[in-house]
């Protein structure tokens, strides 16, 4: 299957969208929180650098709205290239993070040649647990 855009969040929440926070909060928070040694702010820099260039600041973001961003797989090798060391990074700091891939983002906002902004749906949904569909509850006949 192909997929069409990509992100890398963490576990921990941003407060405006109560989602993932993406890879460069992660960083930011980390070089905050004096983590990182040296030179691997000096990397992260460089590369932050690199992107800063790179890239259009999305006006949703600056502006802090309740959005989130994903790359586009199709024109994104370069930015992943760049984007490596920084997992590099977070896996050296022992910081856990997911890589995200989706077809579906929600309602795009932004879109440029690298990357969209998608608005964050407040209407979460919370369903019940479903009942075991584990092998033993075949056997058991706990299903029909």
């Amino acid at each position: 299957m192909k997929f069409k855009y990509c992100r890398i969040q963490g576990k921990e929440l941003a407060a405006n969208t109560r989602t993932g926070k993406g890879i460069f909060s992660m960083l930011n928070k980390m070089v905050e929180d004096n983590v990182m040694d040296e030179e691997d702010y000096g990397l992260f820099k460089e590369i932050d650098e690199w992107f800063a260039e790179e890239l259009p600041w999305p006006p949703q973001c600056k502006k802090q709205e309740k959005v989130i961003c994903y790359f586009k797989v199709e024109n994104s090798e370069m930015m992943m290239k760049m984007i490596n060391p920084l997992l590099w990074l977070l896996e050296r700091y022992k910081h856990p993070y997911y890589v995200v891939y989706t077809n579906f983002p929600g309602e795009i906002v932004y879109e440029d040649e690298f990357q969209i902004v998608v608005k964050v749906d407040d209407n979460v949904v919370v369903e019940d647990l479903q009942a075991s569909w584990s092998p033993d509850s075949f056997d058991r006949g706990l299903h029909e």
